[in-house]
């Protein structure tokens, strides 16, 4: 197959965006990103963009009168890169119906839960007050049910006796730096293709999410035992 185009929606910092932009470079996945797309204007991840030579492009959604209006802009900006994938990396908009079916197929999310499990905002803390023993991350296509679309792998990351939100949140996002760009490869490679309503992962139907075969650490990087 040939390299995949591959844009990026962002929100803020962009460590999956990092993630994703440095497993293309290292062959991890069959892809290259085109262009960084912003809803807001102070996000950091614009500068990984800017680093890498990647095309960037900010359209802040307070300039729209409302989502409709902004999901069209966003549409053509986005088809304008001629995208083969569309990732969402920490872009914190809830995406109108029209816009999703548009790239349907084509469209995947990462999300910090383990799926169908906190689907929305707050998931490390919704987990800690429940007193899972386990949480993670899942990537999935996107649907117009938020965050309710066919999962593709996840990664999963054990909530220890001694975590806060902040603790659990690093060690998540330490799996989704591995998570997303193992996901996305399988996509790019064609090993996994989907067909509403059924995921086919080398040809046959995926019948649960792929686990990421990834040994996540007690702590993250820099935190105290």
């Amino acid at each position: 197959m040939a390299p995949q185009r591959l844009v990026v929606l962002i929100s803020g910092r962009g460590s999956n965006l990092k993630a994703l932009i440095d497993a293309c470079e290292r062959g991890e996945i069959n892809g290259r990103v085109v262009g960084v797309i912003s809803n807001r204007p102070d996000a950091g991840g614009l500068e990984f963009a800017r680093a890498r030579g990647i095309p960037e492009q900010v359209l802040n959604h307070r300039d729209y009168a409302g989502r409709e209006p902004f999901d069209a802009a966003l549409a053509g900006a986005i088809e304008a890169f001629e995208p083969d994938l569309v990732l969402l990396a920490g872009f914190m908009r809830i995406l109108t119906p029209g816009f999703v079916e548009r790239f349907t197929g084509r469209l995947l999310n990462i999300h910090p839960s383990l799926l169908p499990k906190y689907r929305g905002l707050d998931t490390h803390a919704r987990a800690l007050a429940d007193g899972e023993t386990e949480h993670g991350a899942s990537v999935h296509f996107v649907t117009p049910k938020l965050d309710g679309g066919p999962v593709i792998m996840q990664a999963r990351v054990p909530v220890l006796a001694d975590d806060t939100e902040a603790s659990l949140s690093a060690r998540v996002q330490q799996a989704e730096h591995r998570l997303y760009p193992a996901a996305a490869g399988l996509v790019c490679s064609g090993r996994i293709q989907w067909s509403e309503p059924t995921i086919r992962y080398d040809g046959a139907p995926l019948e649960a999410p792929l686990q990421l075969d990834h040994e996540v650490t007690s702590h993250a990087p820099g935190e105290s035992s």
